[in-house]
């Protein structure tokens, strides 16, 4: 189960973030989560409370307000190989869409299966 968190800087558009947790899901659903796994959440930061670096580490432009970085939580197991797939479907989808590329930025947490209850307090893996 995935777990995606957008960070972005105030103030972005319904359709902004539909796109971007559109382009995630589709991307983890392409990878063998279930379509029906879906659970996003967003932090929508004040531009004080959201800072990164405009160049790090060696961008072709610099990162602008549109900045948004993804996180997806999800159980250990993902070769590398799935994870780039991952990250080269959401940039394409994204891309494809008139997103700059330079500005999205895309991290994995991986966890083990004990960690997670997905309701009534019950464990479904273990």
């Amino acid at each position: 189960m995935p777990l995606i968190t957008l960070t972005v800087q105030k103030p972005k558009t319904s359709q902004f973030k539909d796109q971007v947790f559109s382009a995630v899901h589709e991307a983890l659903v392409a990878a063998g989560v279930p379509a029906t796994d879906r659970f996003h959440r967003v932090l929508e930061l004040e531009a004080e409370n959201f800072c990164f670096d405009l160049n790090y580490p060696d961008l072709i432009r610099p990162r602008t307000e549109d900045f948004v970085l993804i996180e997806i939580l999800l159980s250990l197991g993902r070769s590398v190989k799935v994870k780039k797939r991952i990250v080269e479907d959401v940039i394409a989808a994204l891309t494809g869409q008139g997103f700059d590329p330079e500005n999205i930025m895309i991290t994995f947490v991986e966890t083990t299966w004990e960690n997670w209850s997905f309701g009534g307090g019950r464990f479904f893996y273990m």
